[in-house]
């Protein structure tokens, strides 16, 4: 399966974990559920995975914590806030060049529709 399938099958799970709980839970119960929507749909997911940075080639244990990676393909970084701001799109590109990845979808739960709080980023895809 590749990155543009896996994302397809991501934002059905959002829109029905969305379209069930709606907006204004905290960024935890989204994760949680939303991991149990991408099991059901039999996806490997990794979740809270620690990320080392290198850097001058000093390795750093635990640089991030990605939320959601399915797949070891996708990242999701999900937010339950009132706006994404541009620091939170950049912070997540950082996120797949530090590891490689090519997809994550930046999906803020806290929207009145879902569509309006789902981005895509890409690294080199």
């Amino acid at each position: 399966m590749n990155e543009n399938e896996i994302s397809k099958i991501v934002v059905d799970c959002c829109f029905k974990v969305h379209n069930q709980l709606g907006p204004g839970l905290l960024e935890s119960v989204y994760e949680e559920v939303l991991s149990y929507e991408l099991n059901k749909r039999g996806l490997y997911i990794d979740r809270q995975k620690g990320i080392s940075v290198v850097y001058d080639n000093l390795k750093m244990e635990l640089g991030f914590r990605a939320d959601i990676i399915v797949e070891n393909k996708v990242i999701i970084e999900l937010k339950s806030i009132d706006a994404i701001a541009p620091v939170h799109s950049k912070q997540l590109l950082t996120y797949l060049k530090l590891t490689g990845l090519k997809l994550g979808l930046l999906v803020n739960f806290n929207e009145a529709l879902i569509k309006d709080g789902i981005k895509r980023i890409v690294n080199n895809l």
